[in-house]
């Protein structure tokens, strides 16, 4: 007896700070017989993971190579400053990056920002992970600016963050490899564009046939010939009777008037 070959799987793969579960929920309720399957990596790691094949789409940070990957960009983060509770920055709403000027920011190893040159005096050292740099936010050494879901992810009770208007954005993008457009991932395009379930594959669909249009509607179309007269004695009949005691009162005068015999 052979084994029967295994059902066909949707492998996604997502960076920290992104959160599927919208998007995993509608692929359930549309594609219930295909799993999907979920796979979190360091953003560092997500391009090598669909290069290699580990997943069929993913839900990444940009940018990406575009000569190997698609991107479609869905949205982008503000970013934040995260410090102490007691910090000074926590006096305002929000910050500029001029404000961070005289304050130790650490730059971890896996930042996804990209700074040309962090604000800031640099750290004695750089952690290796966010995680790490935010251990020495708590341990009151400096302050780490990350895009918003990071410093959520982090969250800790001693400390909060506020928004560096100015600071670059990270954007979040679906990316797959180009030579790798499989129908499933046309389905996932398709629900993370928000398409409705009669259109949320890209795939081609075949253009419904066209009902041909009626000449006027709630009518038939005349014979050849009958309109025009109809439409004239109508207008005709029309007129007359606007005319108020014209035509319409003298025919009738004529038909009653007796001939005078000669």
């Amino acid at each position: 007896m052979t084994d029967s070959p295994e059902p066909p799987s949707f492998r996604l793969v997502y960076v920290p700070g992104v959160t599927p579960a919208k998007w995993v929920r509608i692929w359930h309720e549309r594609l219930p017989d295909i799993p999907l399957e979920l796979l979190q990596v360091s953003a560092a790691e997500a391009s090598d993971v669909l290069r290699d094949g580990g997943a069929d789409a993913g839900l990444v940070r940009l940018p990406v190579d575009r000569t190997v990957f698609s991107a479609i960009p869905l949205y982008s983060e503000t970013s934040v400053v995260v410090v102490p509770k007691d910090h000074v920055v926590t006096a305002a709403e929000e910050v500029t990056l001029e404000d961070l000027a005289d304050e130790v920011v650490i730059h971890p190893l896996d930042d996804v920002i990209g700074w040309d040159r962090p604000p800031g005096e640099p750290a004695f050292e750089r952690p290796a992970t966010t995680a790490d740099a935010i251990e020495l936010v708590a341990a009151n050494i400096g302050v780490l600016v990350v895009p918003q879901s990071l410093a959520r992810l982090h969250h800790r009770r001693d400390l909060t963050y506020r928004p560096v208007t100015d600071a670059p954005q990270s954007d979040i993008a679906l990316s797959w490899r180009e030579d790798a457009t499989t129908d499933m991932v046309e389905d996932f395009i398709g629900i993370v564009r928000g398409r409705t379930v009669n259109s949320s594959r890209g795939r081609t669909q075949p253009e419904p046939e066209r009902k041909q249009r009626p000449e006027k509607a709630g009518g038939r179309k005349p014979a050849a010939g009958a309109g025009k007269g109809a439409a004239r004695g109508s207008s005709g009949a029309a007129k007359g009777f606007r005319g108020g005691s014209g035509n319409a009162k003298g025919a009738g005068a004529r038909r009653g008037k007796p001939k005078r015999r000669g």
